[in-house]
């Protein structure tokens, strides 16, 4: 080997050595770093080393920091008889779930049949046709139109009471309620009124064996939990649960041509829900389900907008209805909107002051109304209605409701900054 050739050899060993000795310091701290999980493997595999020969029969949980794993040699699994079985909302519903029940309408449809044969043709009709009738006989015969939800509030003289919508029941020749328990009876409309959209239905009380209560829909805030409760498309879904938020406790919208102050939610809501409750965390009935929007004006499809009437009006609709079977309501002849609901934007269009944060912006007043007689105007806005702070809808129209038609009452208004108390007769709506 040439002088040359030994310094090259020396230099590959030395080389060697260097990298050898980096490779162990790297293996000395990546020790260091993962020391548990290599010495658990050394040990698992000494383990397994020392029991191959025998055959395990239990298995074992090994709990870190994130979570556990659950060995068993034989690969099964079992149920966990501990599992917790009651979510927060299910306390709450167990509370109403025997009180809700669907709600069927029945109509009379009518089938016509046409005699061909040659006797007709000379006025002779078929022996069990009407005396008189035309060569087309009708038969009526009761068939289900529409189903709906409901929930039974309250038992008194032998009766018991359901609240449901008014557009579930309306039109029909005879309702029936199909019970929690799954038995069908007949039932007897006590009242109805279009412009809330409510109904009473009345049933034998034997069959009633729990009642929901109605809890304060004036203290609901955004974002509370709540859970809707019914049979959405028809019975065959009776029972079924959504849940879901208080997303606006007070919403302005037009129905029927009336205004409505109801609660907005995104709790599953679909058709055959109508006229079953909104339920609280402690099980108390806060809203009538009613409606939902299923797509804007533009067409676009929208979920997860749902509307509640609100509970503190739908005590004091069905009220009216058990007592007088309708409801003759006092009004103003306006058209409203709440301040608090309004952006800045409209605000400023419509010239409302930016120190108002509450009241209702009198949109329209109708010729000859209570309050054109009275000397409201449009651009007025009411802050007090009876002496009583006035901010949403349903608050007038709760003021407006105690009274009868005839009664006088004192509406404050700010016109241009200034308060002014003007006394309204009140007439009755159409």
């Amino acid at each position: 080997m040439s002088e040359e050739q030994g310094k090259q050899e020396n230099k590959r060993k030395k080389e060697n050595n260097r990298l050898l000795t980096k490779a162990a310091i790297i293996g000395v701290v990546a020790g260091l770093l993962g020391g548990g999980i290599a010495y658990g493997g050394l040990s698992a595999a000494n383990m397994n080393s020392n029991t191959s020969s025998s055959t395990a029969s239990s298995s074992s949980s090994n709990t870190g920091e994130t979570g556990s794993v659950t060995t068993s040699s034989s690969g099964t699994t079992k149920v966990n008889k501990s599992t917790t079985t009651s979510g927060t909302m299910t306390s709450a519903y167990k509370k109403v779930q025997n009180a809700v029940v669907s709600v069927l309408n029945y109509k009379y449809t009518s089938s016509s049949s046409s005699s061909s044969d040659i006797y007709s043709m000379f006025g002779y009709g078929d022996s069990d046709s009407d005396s008189g009738s035309s060569s087309s006989s009708a038969k009526k015969s009761l068939t289900l139109y529409s189903e709906g939800s409901g929930v039974i509030y309250t038992t008194a003289n032998g009766k018991g009471y359901i609240v449901t919508n008014n557009h579930v029941i309306s039109g029909a020749a005879k309702v029936k309620v199909i019970l929690a328990s799954g038995k069908t009876i007949s039932a007897k409309v006590v009242g109805k009124d279009s412009t809330s959209d409510l109904a009473v239905l009345s049933i034998d009380s034997k069959y009633v064996t729990q009642t929901a209560s109605f809890g304060d829909s004036s203290s609901l805030q955004s974002g509370q939990t709540v859970i809707a409760i019914g049979s959405p498309e028809g019975s065959e879904y009776a029972s079924t649960v959504t849940q879901g938020i208080v997303s606006s406790p007070s919403r302005t919208i037009t129905y029927n041509s009336n205004q409505m102050t109801v609660i907005q939610t995104d709790a599953a809501i679909n058709s055959g829900n109508s006229g079953g409750p909104l339920v609280n965390a402690d099980g108390q009935v806060i809203g009538i389900n009613s409606m939902k929007l299923s797509s804007s004006s533009s067409g676009d499809s929208v979920e997860g907008m749902g509307f509640a009437i609100p509970s503190n009006e739908v005590v004091t609709i069905v009220n009216q209805l058990v007592k007088k079977g309708k409801i003759t309501r006092p009004q103003l002849g306006i058209k409203v909107a709440a301040i608090s609901e309004l952006n800045s934007y409209y605000k400023k269009q419509l010239g409302i002051s930016t120190s108002l944060k509450k009241g209702l912006y009198v949109a329209s007043v109708t010729s000859g109304s209570a309050a054109a007689s009275a000397g409201i105007k449009k651009g007025d806005v009411i802050t007090q209605a009876d002496g009583k702070t006035v901010n949403d809808v349903a608050t007038l129209h709760s003021i407006l409701y105690s009274h009868n038609v005839g009664d006088k009452v004192k509406i404050t208004v700010n016109r241009n900054g200034k308060s002014m108390t003007f006394t309204v007769t009140l007439q009755a709506s159409n």
